[in-house]
């Protein structure tokens, strides 16, 4: 895999103000109010993202770049992750939405400040322990986590009930369905990376795996596709569900995808940021959870892909024997390769129909593999071998463990920046509200 090359003061500062700008306009819209309600348990207020946001990047740029004193340090502990559940931060003190809205216009001013003071180091990723500041690392880190929280508020956005905020959405390419899979022959590959500048640590170091032979699905599964497994009775029989599983859909009630509805005759609508519009059946399925996905692969006599199948498939370059950054080389990715979102809300709010990008296709011919949904695989989340927590053990290290699945790929609201064939998102089994769908595969003896 290719390093890139070294960073601009210039470049890093359009990065951080692109994710400042889609913070903007996902909370500007809404009235106070909006703001501070918590629309459901699994999210924090919208409020309270808009102060984290500010609060990592004063801890990370203006304190531990720059140097700089603190400008309220009573609101480390309030915006801490991990100090206070989503469920609980509603009763915090938190910072109303115009002071909240101050406080990260101001630390805004430093951190542009610390920037053009920056000395960039032409080595673009700096080695766990180094000085951080160096490459640029710890800006295009700080930008990075603003884009992921854009896609948690869009999260928000799709649980909050009341009429439409967001903007519909801009048109996507026509789909091209398919309805199969393709080999992946056995060998060895490289997992991971030890030199994308922009990786977290549980994406490195690289390293080579042994993979056997599997088949993978061309297309993510789509609406139709998975309602027939609703339509079959999928939800109804245990005989698709691992104990976990049916425990939650027996439980909870759940017979469908959440946001689906019902009119008596076949999944038929859905709910999408305040409107209710035909199911599309050519999109792929999303807010799926892991133990949906993985009952519905066992309807199919299939399962669903390990991490390592799913990269192999999605970045490695058999003729080369090289990984590729992206499914289809090292070029950044285009609205023509793939549906990501832009700088704002995202580009059209919804996944894309199946077969919309072949020119997104990676070596082996599997399409769709970056942005549309997440992907959920068979893999628990854990370091690859010599994994070091870097730059904090918060971010990845404290969610190792059975309880996390991997999910790969990125969705339509997932940014470019974010979007990489060796980036690892993780969440529980459980998770529905999470804009993740899946693809299956199947082993081939070699």
């Amino acid at each position: 895999m290719s390093t890139l090359a070294a960073p601009r003061v210039e470049d890093l500062a359009a990065q951080l103000d692109a994710a400042r700008g889609r913070t903007l306009a996902l909370t500007d819209r809404l009235d106070d109010r909006d703001l501070v309600v918590q629309h459901s348990a699994l999210m924090s207020p919208l409020v309270w993202d808009l102060a984290h946001v500010a609060n990592y990047e004063e801890l990370w740029l203006a304190r531990a770049a720059g140097g700089l004193e603190p400008l309220r340090p009573e609101l480390d502990d309030l915006y801490d992750a991990f100090a206070h559940p989503r469920r609980d931060r509603p009763a915090l003190p938190l910072l109303e939405p115009v002071a909240a809205r101050q406080y990260a216009a101001q630390v805004r001013v430093r951190t542009r400040d610390v920037l053009a003071a920056a000395d960039l180091d032409a080595e673009a990723m700096p080695a766990p322990g180094s000085d951080l500041a160096r490459a640029g690392y710890l800006y295009a880190m700080v930008s990075q986590h603003e884009q992921q929280h854009a896609e948690t508020m869009l999260a928000t956005h799709q649980l909050r009930s009341g009429p439409p905020v967001l903007d519909d959405g801009g048109a996507l390419p026509p789909g091209r369905p398919y309805d199969g899979d393709v080999l992946v022959p056995g060998g060895v590959c490289t997992l991971g990376t030890s030199t994308d500048p922009w990786s977290w640590d549980n994406e490195r170091p690289a390293h080579a795996v042994e993979v056997a032979s599997f088949r993978i699905d061309v297309l993510p599964v789509t609406n139709a596709q998975y309602a027939s497994f609703v339509a079959a009775g999928g939800y109804h029989d245990p005989a698709y569900w691992t104990k976990d599983g049916w425990a939650q859909v027996h439980g909870d009630g759940i017979t469908a995808p959440l946001f689906w509805s019902d009119d008596g005759a076949g999944w038929y609508a859905r709910r999408r940021f305040g409107r209710v519009e035909a199911l599309p059946p050519d999109e792929p399925v999303q807010h799926v959870g892991f133990h949906e996905a993985s009952a519905y692969a066992r309807w199919r006599g299939r399962r669903l892909p390990t991490e390592v199948e799913w990269e192999k498939a999605c970045g490695w370059d058999p003729s080369t024997r090289r990984a590729r950054r992206f499914p289809w080389g090292d070029e950044e990715p285009t609205p023509e390769r793939a549906n990501l979102s832009d700088d704002r809300t995202g580009a059209a709010l919804r996944p894309a129909p199946v077969g919309a990008y072949p020119a997104g296709a990676s070596a082996y011919g599997v399409q769709q593999l970056l942005g549309d949904v997440w992907e959920w695989t068979s893999t628990r989340f854990g370091g690859y071998p010599g994994f070091r927590a870097w730059p904090y053990r918060e971010y990845s290290q404290v969610f190792f463990g059975p309880e996390h699945r991997v999910l790969r790929g990125g969705s339509w609201a997932t940014h470019p920046s974010v979007a990489r064939t060796t980036f690892r998102n993780w969440d529980y089994p459980i998770r529905r509200q999470i804009f993740a769908g899946f693809r299956t595969a199947v082993s081939v003896p070699d």
